[in-house]
Order: C-alpha cells, then sequence, then structure tokens
C-alpha cells in the first residue's frame, strides 16, 4: 500500500499516541518484571537510574525495528499512519534511530523541569503534559504540519487511505 501526501490531523496523531503509550507498556512489562526479580525491586539511585536506560533501550529498539520495517508500529497500523522518508522506500535505521532520539524532545524539557523544580508528584505529571502540549504545537508552525522532530529527521507522518472493502473488489 503506497502512502499518499495527506497529513493526519493533529488530533489523531495524538490519539494514536495513547495507544502508542499502552503498547509501549505492554513491551517493557516483561523486561522489566526480569529486572525487578534480578535487582529484588532495589530502588537505589544506580538501580533506578538502570531501570531509566532499560526502558530508553527498550522502547528505542521497538521503534527502531518498527519504524524501519514497514513504517508503522501497531498504534500506526490501527490509525492508518505511516512514518516516511521522501525519496526513501524504506526508512533507514540512522534516521530511524535519529527520530527516537528527537521524539524524547516531546517529554525532556517536563522532565528538566520537573528535576530541576524540585516538583511533587502531581506537578511532574503536569510539567509533563505540559511539554506534550506545547511539542504538539511545533506542528502548527510547519507549513505541512509535521511535528518539528519530523522536520528535523527529514522524516513525514502520511495518512494512508480507509482500506478497499472486500465486497468492493468483488464487484
Amino acid at each position: 500500500m503506497q502512502a499518499n501526501n495527506a497529513v493526519p490531523t493533529i488530533k489523531r496523531r495524538l490519539i494514536a499516541m495513547v495507544y502508542e503509550i499502552l503498547l509501549a507498556l505492554a513491551a517493557l512489562f516483561l523486561p522489566f518484571l526480569v529486572f525487578e526479580i534480578a535487582t529484588k525491586a532495589s530502588h537505589t539511585p544506580l538501580v533506578e537510574h538502570m531501570r531509566q536506560f532499560l526502558a530508553f533501550l527498550i522502547l528505542g529498539a521497538y521503534f527502531i525495528h518498527q519504524w524501519t520495517r514497514k513504517g508503522q508500529t501497531l498504534a500506526m497500523q490501527t490509525w492508518r499512519i505511516k512514518l516516511v522518508q521522501p525519496g526513501q522506500d524504506h526508512l533507514p535505521i540512522r534516521t530511524a534511530a535519529m527520530r527516537y532520539l528527537l521524539c524524547w524532545l516531546w517529554i525532556l524539557p517536563g522532565i528538566v523541569v520537573a528535576y530541576l523544580g524540585d516538583l511533587s508528584n502531581k506537578h511532574k505529571l503536569y510539567a509533563l503534559l505540559a511539554s506534550v502540549l506545547l511539542w504538539s504545537l511545533t506542528a502548527f508552525l510547519d507549513k505541512d504540519r509535521q511535528f518539528l522532530h519530523d522536520r528535523i529527521a527529514g522524516t513525514r507522518l502520511v495518512q494512508l487511505p480507509k482500506p478497499e472493502k472486500k465486497g468492493a473488489k468483488a464487484a
């Protein structure tokens, strides 16, 4: 199925991201279970940093693999959104890795504010949500309504057409 030039709405992309978060939590479950057993669920600063690094690696492997394989994660398939790089049949691994790193800019400002501000847990969540909201607004700065990380990575999200109904093919 070839991608067209239609850009998925920002609302559609944000809803797909919510689904993506649920899938990411599922991808993290088994590795985290093993990690928690191995570390006896310790919460020392070293183990906390190891836990964060493990999540970073697992999520990176998942997203980079999915984007280079067919340009879509499961959530993107559900919402008929595809990641493409103009002039490429498949997303190169280097581009996918760069996009993955740039995607952390969605929450990195919120993490920095939460850390530097020594915020309560509730206010940390607000900082992360504000960070996501502000980053989503970067699409309005782009003439093609692409997010800033896609513009920097040289990628774009496109809306795939609805699949043909089975009865329509027979007719």
